[in-house]
């Protein structure tokens, strides 16, 4: 079974690779051990938060941001994009139809 995740909003749909599997990919073709990834929670009022981290080339990188338990695999996606950046410092690791995170929408 493949993983995708949603096209981004006003994105030209259909489905695109999600960067777990990006990262996945880079891991192989560099011949460097897949990633790892860790799930991790903290109590925030009555609510439980959840984040991820990943282990990749001898580094542990961790998500930008927590999430409701139902959107955990956002946490491993959000690693696993700041893995990609950390791996591949000034190239864009995004696959056609994927718009990176980090950028902010323009308004006129």
């Amino acid at each position: 079974m493949s993983q995708t995740a949603n096209s981004p909003a006003g994105g030209g749909g259909g489905a695109r690779v999600n960067w777990q599997t990006q990262l996945q990919e880079y891991c192989r073709k560099s011949k460097i051990q897949a990633p790892v990834y860790n799930i991790f929670s903290e109590r925030r009022g009555g609510r439980t938060a959840w984040s991820s981290s990943v282990a990749v080339s001898g580094q542990t990188l961790v998500a930008r941001y927590w999430y409701d338990g139902e959107n955990v695999n956002n946490a491993k996606e959000d690693a696993a994009e700041v893995a990609l950046s950390w791996l591949t410092p000034g190239s864009s690791s995004a696959y056609t139809g994927q718009s990176p995170s980090y950028q902010q929408p323009r308004f006129n």
